[in-house]
């Protein structure tokens, strides 16, 4: 019997949605429900908030270490969001990938976009929609943020919607279990994608040598 032990390709999900959206939620939740998805370690200059920890949330830096780690090219990706920066550290996604494990990120479009361009074959862009705009500025302020605050989230939710279509999958936030239903079925799907598998060609050619040495004279 033919066993499939090479590993697949690794996968990295990307989750990239407007501020209020959900994704955080339904990020936990995917988390929860695949033991086998582990979630991106970013790099960041913000400072942490309250319960966060260093190394398990984010990898909490001052600008200058970040600046030095963004000069080694240690970075896959890195972004300036709201005046602090973000990035993900090259060696452990790669390392992972390697392995054939999957890495969940929350990052926004320009990541996703320079995460892509990185790792253009291993990289599986999902979108998150509110179910309308007026539902979000709601969710906004139900959650208790200032009003500058939830004007300046609006103004950004404009420009990322322009950029949904870079995306390979939407996924409309408007019942949650659904939204999660439809994450896992675009994981389940992706990780069995043709390119993926590593050990096709070993079974392929496994499977002609078998039908060979049953008839020689098939081509």
């Amino acid at each position: 019997m033919f066993e499939a032990d090479a590993p697949r390709k690794g996968i990295c999900f990307v989750l990239a949605a407007p501020s209020g959206t959900g994704k955080t939620s339904l990020s936990r939740a995917l988390l929860r429900a695949d033991p086998n998805l582990s979630l991106s370690l970013s790099a960041t200059t913000r400072p942490p908030r309250r319960g966060e920890e260093n190394g398990l949330d984010y990898l909490f830096l001052s600008h200058a270490a970040f600046d030095a780690m963004l000069a080694r090219g240690e970075f896959l990706e890195w972004a300036e969001i709201h005046g602090q920066r973000y990035g993900t550290p090259r060696d452990p996604v790669l390392a992972a990938l390697k392995l054939g494990r999957d890495i969940l990120f929350d990052i926004d479009w320009q990541g996703y976009r320079s995460l892509r361009a990185a790792l253009p074959d291993d990289v599986v862009g999902i979108f998150i929609l509110p179910p309308s705009l007026s539902e979000l500025r709601a969710r906004l302020e139900k959650r208790g943020d200032p009003e500058d605050e939830i004007n300046r989230r609006m103004q950004a939710a404009y420009g990322e919607l322009d950029h949904v279509r870079e995306f390979d999958y939407v996924v409309l936030n408007q019942d949650f279990e659904a939204a999660l239903r439809a994450l896992r079925a675009i994981v389940a799907a992706e990780r069995v994608a043709t390119a993926r598998q590593l050990w096709l060609d070993r079974w392929l050619k496994q499977a002609r040598e078998d039908e060979f040495s049953r008839d020689p004279t098939r081509p």
